[in-house]
């Protein structure tokens, strides 16, 4: 059983779209609470990438 990780800029009630994140096998795994079926599968690099990015485009 995968246990999902909540993001901490998430809200903490019931039913709040947040993005989680689990370990996995070989890999860090990605996904959207509104969409749980789709997981995305991300090397420690990839995410950390992808999360640099994403800072990026806020301050812009």
């Amino acid at each position: 059983m995968i246990q999902w990780q909540k993001s901490s800029f998430s809200g903490g009630g019931e039913g709040n779209d947040c993005v989680e994140l689990a370990g996995g096998d070989t890999s860090l795994l990605l996904r959207e609470s509104d969409d749980p079926g789709r997981i995305l599968p991300l090397s420690p690099v990839t995410l950390a990438a992808l999360l640099h990015r994403i800072r990026e485009q806020r301050t812009l």
